[in-house]
């Protein structure tokens, strides 16, 4: 490795620029130059890794010795389990009565990724999901990816390869609509996820991002009331500082009410578990859907007014606050000005970024919606207890929709507001994010290595001490042109 090459690497900031510009095949190659080269690359290279989730995933010992090796430079951890026709899991059946038989699940920590029958000639093997004979009717009629989701140890081993993770992602997109209201592979392997996250509880994990989530599958991350939770279920959840979710929704009729406002509910227990979030993006995708933040006040989840008046009045479930919620993104949602009002007010003391893109309100106007701004911006106690440049409040575009409206207009209109003037901070990394040489820096460098040689030679050459000044001059006014020092 030459000289300048071994400088040129070993500075952090030129090192970085070069990498980023590096694709990941070339990153590879590069692995092989050195083992010096092989460790820096893999920091970058190992930085963010994507799994997707497989009967054979965690099945192969070589996989996992491989982790092992890497998974302390992992940061960013996405764990994708995409629906399919193997995920579905069909209904237990007794072959002698032909009668459906019921499936209660029971997490255990067992060390066999498939359990075994009866005629399994292991006596030693462990009854894994409860009796023998349904661990019976298990094995032979679900299909290994249940087996596979359902074996919690090889997710244990899989988190405590990565001592150093911070971010989670978690992705569970293409779910069938005949899926929507029995459980499948996914929610098994949700199960074993969240069970393994809490039995490692890693300790710099302080972001979860679930992109995309199908709406049932809140319900088997709830570290409360959930499938095998304990009274330490909480404590990883309770570190989460980014929130990012990004949520199937489907459209609600009649026959599907009771199972929407069912999923409303367990999300909104959801969300109030984690209440140490800083930054919080919620979005609907598909169809438009309710305020994540203010489900206590939606229609669909109040009490039935066949109650007496004063249980009927009395909110369906408690609000959410969340303690240092610092910025809020909703995009796609179904809202009233009231909830808006609501929800800025009860986090205004560190609230600095709202933004509601996409979002339609039901009742009201925006600027009812965002009247709390106003009084947050003119009150002089919050903006000396406030006093960083970065608190804004941006709104993107904003829709009102009126049910009493005969004309069934959308008002549309955007909405700028700011606490205190913004000010631009320079990125320390600009001088990095252009390409470091162009052709003008390449001859220039062509020429400087050339006055280098030169002046080397001049050196080694016996001439009058005289004239060696008179051609040094000569270079450094020439280096000086080029913006060069010369010593």
């Amino acid at each position: 490795m030459s000289t300048a090459f071994a400088r040129f690497w070993q500075t952090d900031l030129t090192r970085e620029a070069f990498l980023d510009h590096v694709t990941q095949d070339d990153m590879c190659n590069l692995r092989l130059v050195s083992r010096e080269v092989a460790e820096e690359v893999a920091v970058k290279l190992f930085k963010s890794v994507k799994v997707t989730f497989d009967v054979g995933t965690f099945a192969h010992r070589a996989r996992m010795i491989a982790l092992d090796r890497i998974g302390h430079y992992i940061k960013h951890f996405h764990f994708n389990l995409p629906h399919s026709e193997a995920t579905f899991l069909p209904p237990l059946i007794d072959p002698e009565s032909l009668e459906e038989v019921s499936f209660q699940y029971e997490p255990q920590h067992v060390h066999t990724s498939r359990p075994s029958s009866s005629t399994s000639l292991d006596p030693e093997a462990s009854c894994k999901y409860g009796s023998w004979e349904l661990n019976d009717l298990l094995v032979r009629q679900y299909p290994p990816l249940f087996h596979a989701a359902t074996n919690i140890t090889t997710f244990i081993r899989v988190f405590n390869a990565m001592p150093f993770l911070r971010h989670l992602t978690i992705s569970c997109p293409e779910q069938p609509a005949n899926q929507r209201y029995r459980r499948n592979a996914i929610d098994y392997a949700l199960i074993s996820l969240r069970l393994a996250v809490e039995a490692v509880n890693p300790p710099f994990l302080d972001t979860l991002s679930l992109q995309p989530m199908y709406p049932s599958g809140i319900f088997y991350l709830r570290p409360h009331q959930g499938i095998g939770t304990s009274p330490g279920s909480t404590r990883v959840w309770h570190r989460i500082k980014h929130l990012d979710i990004s949520m199937q929704n489907f459209a609600e009729t009649e026959e599907e009410h009771d199972t929407t406002s069912d999923h409303l509910k367990i999300l909104h227990t959801y969300l109030q578990t984690l209440r140490s979030v800083e930054t919080l993006s919620f979005a609907w995708l598909n169809e438009t859907g309710p305020c994540p933040l203010s489900l206590d006040a939606e229609p669909c989840l109040s009490r039935p007014s066949s109650l007496d008046s004063i249980t009927s009045a009395l909110p369906a479930c408690r609000p959410i606050k969340f303690r240092k919620l610092r910025s809020i993104k909703l995009e796609n949602a179904l809202l009233d000005a009231s909830q808006a009002s609501r929800l800025i007010t009860l986090h205004r003391k560190y609230i600095r970024d709202i933004d509601f893109s996409s979002c339609t309100l039901r009742s009201g106007t925006w600027d009812d919606a965002l009247a709390p701004l106003e009084a947050m911006a003119s009150n002089s106690d919050w903006r000396s207890e406030n006093s960083s440049p970065c608190y804004s409040a941006t709104a993107s575009t904003y829709t009102t929709s009126s049910a009493s409206s005969s004309s069934g207009l959308s008002e549309v209109m955007d909405v700028p507001i700011f606490y205190t003037p913004m000010e631009e901070m320079p990125n320390p990394f600009e001088c990095v994010q252009e390409l470091m040489w162009d052709e003008t820096d390449r001859d220039v460098m062509r020429a400087v290595n050339k006055v280098a040689t030169d002046v080397f030679r001049l050196r080694q050459a016996a001439l009058p001490r005289k004239k060696r000044d008179v051609v040094v001059c000569g270079i450094r006014s020439l280096l000086r042109s080029v913006g060069m020092n010369f010593h």
